[in-house]
């Protein structure tokens, strides 16, 4: 099976973004609609969700604007790819970790 990436992305409220991808290895050939239901129900309302508590990158930008900028980030989807891994995590760790997580309150 192949490798599984997620999307997600930084948005400002003055609408700029940075957008990132994290590939993960999937030896255990974890099925693409278990990982997005499990993202899913971890996401705060139905969109948004905390890069460090994810073990993700953050994409904040390099200057702090109290006007403009949150402290989350917005899950974009997940996908199929062939690409090469991008981090020495492999899937299943990444799904225990999101497992460990509480559900989270809405914004």
């Amino acid at each position: 099976m192949p490798n599984i990436k997620i999307n997600y992305l930084y948005r400002d409220g003055g609408n700029y973004k940075k957008s990132n991808s994290i590939i993960f290895s999937n030896p255990q050939n974890i099925e693409l609609s278990i990982l997005e239901n499990l993202v899913r129900s971890k996401l705060i309302s139905q969109h948004w969700f905390y890069a460090d508590q994810w073990q993700l990158p953050d994409l904040h930008f390099d200057i702090w604007n109290n006007e403009l900028d949150h402290t989350f980030h917005e899950f974009e989807n997940v996908e199929y790819t062939d690409e090469a891994t991008d981090t020495g995590s492999d899937l299943a760790s990444f799904i225990n970790l999101l497992k460990s997580l509480p559900i989270p309150d809405g914004i």
